[in-house]
């Protein structure tokens, strides 16, 4: 850093005015961000109470499917959740579907839109657009839909509506209270993860599911609470459900190395279903928006298709869980498996794209599963060196097809895991789902979470990584080498080094410096030239006093959100461990410059090893004595 012109002038002292004070520099200097502090207590202990709260209304939303149900397919009052396919109705079936599809329909005409769906992609649209503020009616509304269109046979899962519902609670709590935005978001996410965790006793992944599709972050002020809520949503499963697996199975194996390669080949094929699924979905859904008919009505005519094919195929009708246990307990042949695979995915997505309410994990643990065992049948028949358990292929592809579907990986293996505690199951589940999330990501660029909102014009972010500007400190890209001013000297002089050539002074603003070399405030080029014919003025006439400063041991993350908060373009970089001495500057150029290094990273390839394999040439004899 050069030294300041006046200088070479005068080395008097610089009187010291209060407003030049270093310890006013305080209070411009970027606050120090701590992962955790004493709020996130309190935090915690609001996701707490509130995971309580959804853990019970996840228990109420199923008996209240189950008491619809029973009312309209058996005529009883009774809120055991029990499957629609044992019913006598006879044909008079098919219209049941069509009845709730009537309701939902008129419950969204005139309630709220937003109940339309399967709620975790409406979820993802108000934390990425609205800053996590969900409707207060979507709190009812969305479970009261929900019940309406799973207890009169719809195809769907309770799991989708009550991960809706409880971030909807979390939401509305959050919005009655002195929060942030970003609590906010983290309140949402830890009722929504409470809900999963109470249905389905999975609360790990109920934990990743809120980091892929809700918080589109890994940071400790928010999977705390998360962490809590999904624990204390288990526990109140545990309390009215038991401590067994919710899908259980017998006890598989370890797989060979034969039939983990296959599964992983599975895996594959699993992706190619889930891109299939995610296309015929969204093409219904687009074939639903060229109907000459209001929405209104859409739900009623994909219950009708529900009907049908509940007629032909009764175990399509409702929730399903009973289907998956199944299919995973290997108690269906090939045609079984086959049907009932073809005819979900027939009945679901017509209904799903229909706009009716309804859950979308469930079915595609039905379809998927079913997809998994039949080709585990074929495997098996055909290659039975390899080893290859039908049980095993069905519940990888179960959580394959998933995978491929959502592109939530590591939900989708730790929710396999966790709803059949299959400890053998975790390494072909990694193979399968992450050769599923290969294909699907090679062939969709969105998927059946976001395709609905992307079409909004939301920007979904899909790579979660930790911010480049955070790594770098601030006194690293700096400069440092710049001409600074004192206070006391005269603008005249100031004028003249400007206009002098020398490269230091090729900047816009410059610092200016007490005598000890402890900055006091930043003079602007067009200011020093505009006033240089002024008599009797010094810089510190024209200077802005107390500029924004940072440490140089900040990081750029720091730098980056003090300029936003000061409404400047350059920092005074000082050194907090000199008694404030000036270490340069920063500005918005260097934090541009800095992601060079990411770029590089993430774009150059180049290889650093390199090994000679070309033979040895020997050694040309030295040229004899006497020859020149």
């Amino acid at each position: 850093m050069s030294e300041p012109s006046s200088l070479q002038h005068s080395r008097a002292a610089v009187p010291l005015a209060p407003a030049l004070d270093t310890t006013l520099f305080d209070a411009r200097m970027p606050r120090r961000f701590r992962p955790l502090d004493r709020r996130v207590l309190w935090i915690v202990a609001v996701a707490a109470v509130l995971a309580g709260v959804v853990g019970v209304v996840a228990r109420l939303l199923t008996a209240l499917i189950g008491l619809v149900t029973n009312l309209v397919y058996y005529g009883t009052v009774d809120a055991t959740l029990r499957s629609p396919a044992d019913h006598h109705l006879g044909a008079w079936a098919i219209l049941l579907p069509v009845a709730g599809g009537l309701v939902v329909g008129v419950m969204a005409r005139f309630g709220s839109r937003a109940i339309r769906g399967h709620g975790i992609p409406e979820a993802m649209e108000q934390v990425l657009r609205n800053e996590s503020r969900i409707p207060p009616i979507i709190t009812w509304l969305k479970p009261a839909s929900s019940a309406v269109a799973i207890g009169t046979g719809g195809p769907f899962g309770a799991e989708g509506p009550i991960i809706a519902t409880g971030g909807a609670m979390g939401s509305l709590l959050a919005q009655l209270m002195h929060v942030t935005a970003d609590e906010r978001k983290t309140l949402l996410a830890a009722g929504a993860v409470a809900g999963m965790a109470a249905i389905f006793a999975t609360p790990i992944a109920a934990v990743l599911l809120a980091i892929e599709l809700l918080l589109f972050e890994r940071k400790a002020r928010s999977l705390i609470p998360v962490a809590t809520a999904a624990m204390i949503g288990a526990a109140v499963h545990a309390c009215f459900e038991g401590v067994a697996p919710v899908f259980p199975m017998p006890a598989l194996a370890a797989a060979p190395v034969g039939a983990l390669a296959a599964y992983v080949a599975m895996g594959a094929a699993a992706g190619l279903a889930a891109v299939a699924i995610t296309r015929l979905t969204y093409g219904i859904e687009d074939a639903f928006e060229r109907l000459p008919l209001h929405w209104m009505w859409w739900p009623a005519i994909g219950g009708l298709a529900v009907g049908i094919v509940g007629w032909f195929m009764p175990r399509t009708l409702g929730v399903g869980y009973d289907n998956i246990t199944l299919v995973l307990g290997g108690g269906l042949g090939l045609a079984g498996l086959l049907a009932l695979g073809l005819m979900k995915l027939c009945s679901w997505s017509i209904a799903l794209g229909s706009g009716t309410s309804g859950g979308t994990l469930a079915p595609m643990f039905t379809i998927g599963g079913a997809f998994g065992g039949a080709l585990g049948l074929l495997v098996a028949s055909a290659f039975p060196e390899l080893g290859v358990d039908p049980r095993m292929a069905a519940l990888v592809c179960m959580a394959a097809v998933f995978a491929g579907a959502s592109r939530a990986f590591l939900t989708s293996v730790v929710f396999a895991f966790e709803a059949t505690q299959q400890v053998h199951g975790l390494l072909p589940l990694l193979g399968a789902c992450a050769a599923a999330y290969l294909v699907s990501g090679l062939l969709m660029r969105n998927t059946i979470m976001t395709e609905k909102i992307v079409r909004r014009g939301v920007r979904v972010p899909s790579d979660y990584s930790a911010d480049h500007l955070d790594s770098v400190h601030v006194r690293d890209v700096c400069t440092q080498d710049l001409a600074c001013f004192l206070g006391e000297e005269r603008l005249a002089d100031a004028c003249k080094a400007l206009e002098g050539g020398n490269p230091q002074f090729d900047h816009h603003s410059f610092p200016v410096l007490r005598d000890d070399g402890v900055p006091c405030g930043l003079v602007a080029r067009r200011d020093v030239l505009a006033r240089a014919g002024e008599d009797g003025l010094c810089i510190r006439d024209v200077m802005q006093p107390s500029p924004a400063v940072i440490g140089g041991d900040h990081s750029l993350r720091d730098a980056a959100d003090h300029m936003v908060e000061c409404g400047v373009g350059r920092l005074l970089v000082i050194d907090e461990a000199a008694a404030g001495q000036l270490l340069g500057i920063v500005t918005r150029a260097d934090l541009l410059d800095a992601h060079r290094g990411r770029l590089r990273s993430a774009r150059q390839a180049g290889r650093h090893l390199r090994f000679n394999l070309a033979p040895v040439k020997p050694e040309s004899p030295p040229p004899a004595a006497g020859r020149h």
